[in-house]
């Protein structure tokens, strides 16, 4: 059974309201060691993310002497000095959030996290409130999982009812598995080789199957 977000996500996040100030925000990142966080509005729900990169942006910028002159100001973007000049998390959040389901999968998860470049997602409820957050280091945890763990949902989940598991060997050791055997086409054993590197725990996928040779058709005769 996959995992889902909720199973590894961190369910007491640590969240600032819009109105949140400049120093409020760096004195929590830095007491709770923590590179960002979600931001709430009135009503709870997550309206961006605020982090280091936001903050530092004050000092780059504004901090540069003479402050933003004019050939400064041409190389960075309006968008990054109203962000320089914000003085609550709603002026230097990052928004929209990226967010995710409870009930997403963990793979999802990590698919965003890779796509969108980021470390964390806030995980939110249907009604766009905060339930907990998801790091890069939560989605590791589904590679926790024991090798018996994974053979078994192989065979169970991957193998049976899609070919004959009795034709298969499956070992795996550390993660890594080695499937042999013979499938009935080719087709299914590039399916099982893809559906196994789908399940959760595996970290790599030596295919050593002996795929069927599909039949030369014969040369049509000569014709008379």
């Amino acid at each position: 059974m996959k995992a889902v977000v909720r199973d590894v996500m961190s369910s007491l996040p640590i969240s600032v309201r819009e109105t949140a100030s400049f120093k409020e925000i760096a004195a929590t990142l830095r007491e709770c060691r923590v590179s960002a966080f979600p931001v709430l509005d009135a009503d709870g729900k997550v309206t961006g993310v605020v982090s280091e990169a936001d903050l530092l942006v004050k000092e780059a910028v504004l901090g540069e002497p003479g402050g933003i002159g004019r050939f400064l100001a041409d190389l960075v973007h309006h968008a990054t000095q109203a962000k320089a000049r914000g003085i609550t998390a709603a002026d230097l959040m990052t928004s929209p959030a990226v967010t995710i389901s409870p009930d997403d999968t963990v793979e999802h998860a990590a698919w965003l996290m890779f796509t969108r470049k980021v470390k964390r997602l806030p995980v939110v409820n249907p009604d766009g409130r905060l339930a907990g957050i998801i790091s890069r280091t939560d989605i590791l945890v589904v590679f926790d999982r024991g090798d018996a763990e994974i053979r078994a949902d192989i065979m169970s989940q991957v193998i049976a009812g899609r070919s004959e598991p009795s034709w298969y060997s499956v070992i795996v050791e550390d993660g890594v598995v080695t499937l042999e055997g013979t499938p009935d086409t080719a087709h299914i054993g590039h399916d099982l080789v893809r559906r196994i590197w789908h399940v959760q725990g595996v970290v790599a996928v030596l295919d050593r199957l002996d795929y069927p040779v599909a039949p030369v058709p014969s040369a049509p005769g000569p014709y008379f």
